[in-house]
């Protein structure tokens, strides 16, 4: 089998061929991350642990087999290698690997989950597509904004945590800043697991006024990205899938016929 022949099979998802591929992979990934998290389970693993490691083994030599032939199958070895996809699969075989040194970490087995994103090329939802760029594009464009946010946000508990470290005079599970900072962020994000609280009265006072805080600027990043989404979905979005078979690249035009990134004929 040629290389470009492969390289339909294995990238592309119009092809027959690739499709029946791609979903044969996706029911591979599905089964290996339901061996994972069986094997996660106290009882079943005692009693058939071993038949669930050699099937562990199984799915990672396949899944090295196809990160191989996936190597193989560009012209441009690296425009894969370091990829989105081609990272995400390069972690999904290494955790077995790793376990030969460093027990346990077969767990992160988990991670193949993550290789599910590409059912929205193989079964070409062109309608997910537009709306994951739709999405893609409106959270590039308010990363500013959140960064900016965010930012905001921790001068904010550090400031707040601070004054609470002070007020309680270090006592009451206040014992150092960055523990008070901790009880800060967890009040105001509204989660309050309550493993620390003010007594004073100056302390829940400030508590009370974090709390506060924590209700008016939850809503700000979802404002944010929604003036973001607005402006995003006034531009059509490209549903193309078609992967450039020298550098990797997915993200074309739908009428496109050369890659926008190193020129190759699609």
């Amino acid at each position: 089998m040629n290389r470009k022949k492969l390289h339909d099979i294995i990238f592309e998802a119009d092809t027959a061929n690739g499709r029946l591929f791609d979903i044969f992979l996706l029911w591979a990934i599905v089964l290996s991350v339901v061996v994972v998290m069986l094997e996660s389970v106290p009882d079943i693993k005692a009693e058939y642990g071993t038949l669930l490691r050699y099937i562990e083994y199984f799915f990672t030599g396949l899944f090295t087999l196809e990160y191989i032939l996936r190597i193989v199958a560009v012209k441009r070895k690296s425009g894969y290698i370091f990829s989105f996809y081609g990272v995400i699969d390069l972690m999904t075989i290494l955790p077995t690997f790793v376990e030969l040194f460093i027990p346990g970490a077969a767990s992160l087995m988990v991670i193949r989950v993550l290789r599910l994103l590409r059912v929205i090329r193989v079964l070409k939802l062109v309608n997910f597509i537009r709306e994951a760029s739709v999405l893609k594009t409106a959270l590039w464009g308010a990363r500013n904004k959140i960064l900016l946010f965010l930012g905001a946000v921790l001068v904010l508990v550090t400031l707040l945590g601070t004054m609470v470290y002070l007020v309680e005079h270090g006592e009451h599970g206040f014992n150092s800043i960055p523990r008070s900072i901790y009880w800060a962020i967890v009040t105001v994000t509204t989660v309050g697991y309550g493993d620390i609280v003010p007594v004073t009265v100056l302390g829940q006072t400030i508590a009370s006024i974090i709390m506060l805080i924590g209700y008016a600027i939850i809503a700000v990043p979802t404002g944010i990205i929604g003036s973001e989404l607005v402006v995003a979905s006034r531009f059509q979005p490209n549903t193309n899938t078609q992967a450039c078979e020298n550098c990797n690249a997915t993200d074309h035009t739908d009428r496109a016929k050369h890659c926008n990134q190193c020129g190759e004929l699609l």
